[in-house]
């Protein structure tokens, strides 16, 4: 008798355990925006040429070709080349452009990252900042206007879950080349858009309320139509704009840079990024999608992760889409892009990339905006 309590207290004890677990993923990834992660050190700085190299340590990103930023824990932003010198064991130099210090110092802490503009002037765009009413609150946006013509369709730019709306400023440039207006928008609780609740992200769901707001916006300023770029999670708002019955015939066309197409997919692939088992990302499942659950991890509602399964739901798309993804995503898995396409390869373009999460223009900016260009010439009427 008493071995069989035991067993039934070592079983009930696993599952408190896994459920604990289970919570903690959920709520990591709901969590309120925070400070960024200064994971690597500046380990030299040598002068001598005509461009500032900043020594690394070496890892996949720091090794990878293409244009990238700094972010110093000082406050300063650098820029860094494409090209990529090799130091010697563990290390690698990156030409800095711009100012020659800019700030750096050797031992300074510093963040990588793919936004490479910090604001619209930076990108060389003129913009004007307005509010969009929503009922979480204005939420700020830019609006950039091409410098000729006047264009009735607008692009609308929806950056990803920890991101910055800074970051879409790579495919704002190419938009506003093309003769579109755009919009760069920011929504409830990304740290730039209003507060409600408990400051966590409901993945995309409440959050489209405020994308849906911004495509209202636009047609009361003068277009006609929408096309929506979204990075990671803002392709996951901009794919229930596009299925909403509302706005059939407004959105003309999807952008779609790295896109979570699947949360659960997403979600464990996220897991194993974090040195996890796949399989626990599962666990996270009930904490967001339970009524009940869901309040314990700090929600206001349920999330509702079967509307983000666009393996599922891929007869309901309409509208022309561009997926540019990176083969080297550990983030939103390319493999779940390549099944959308070939669910519908009559709406979808998938074009891979060597690159990690949302760094596709970064590893190849001219290819970028070729595609992109491409795509908008042969099914967007400007």
């Amino acid at each position: 008798m008493s071995v069989r309590w035991a067993a039934t207290g070592a079983v009930a004890s696993v599952g408190v355990a896994l459920g604990g677990l289970g919570l903690g993923i959920a709520r990591r990834l709901t969590a309120p925006v925070g400070g960024r992660r200064y994971d690597l050190t500046i380990r030299g700085l040598d002068e001598s040429g005509e461009r500032v190299i900043v020594a690394l340590d070496r890892t996949p990103q720091t090794a990878a070709p293409g244009r990238y930023s700094l972010l110093l824990e000082n406050g300063r932003w650098v820029r860094l080349s494409s090209e990529v010198e090799d130091l010697g064991p563990g290390l690698v130099g990156r030409g800095v452009l711009g100012e020659p210090r800019a700030g750096l110092h050797i031992g300074e802490r510093a963040s990588w990252s793919g936004i490479y503009f910090s604001s619209p002037e930076d990108a060389g765009l003129q913009a004007s900042d307005v509010a969009i009413p929503t009922d979480a609150g204005p939420a700020p946006a830019w609006l950039i206007r091409p410098r000729t013509g006047s264009s009735t369709t607008w692009a609308i730019h929806i950056h990803g879950l920890g991101s910055a709306r800074a970051g879409t400023l790579r495919g704002v440039q190419v938009a506003a080349e093309t003769g579109l207006t755009s919009l760069v928008v920011t929504y409830r609780n990304d740290g730039e858009g209003p507060t409600t609740g408990s400051g966590r992200s409901t993945l995309g769901t409440t959050e489209a309320d405020d994308g849906r707001a911004a495509v209202l916006f636009a047609l009361a300023n003068g277009a006609s139509r929408v096309i929506l770029f979204g990075w990671s999670m803002g392709a996951a708002i901009a794919l229930q704009l596009a299925a909403d019955p509302r706005l059939r015939g407004i959105v003309a066309g999807l952008v779609l840079e790295s896109p979570v197409l699947d949360w659960v997919s997403t979600i464990k692939s996220n897991c194993v990024r974090s040195g996890l088992p796949a399989w626990t990302g599962g666990l996270a499942v009930p904490w967001l999608d339970s009524r009940q659950l869901s309040r314990i991890t700090g929600l206001g509602a349920p999330v509702g992760l079967r509307h983000f399964d666009w393996i599922t739901r891929a007869d309901e798309l309409a509208a022309p889409t561009l997926i540019l993804h990176g083969s080297a995503d550990t983030s939103a898995s390319i493999g779940v892009a390549e099944r959308l396409r070939d669910r519908r390869p009559d709406l979808i373009q998938l074009e891979r990339f060597d690159a990690d999460h949302t760094m596709t223009w970064n590893s190849d900016a001219e290819r970028w905006r070729a595609t992109v260009v491409t795509m908008l010439d042969d099914h967007i009427e400007r």
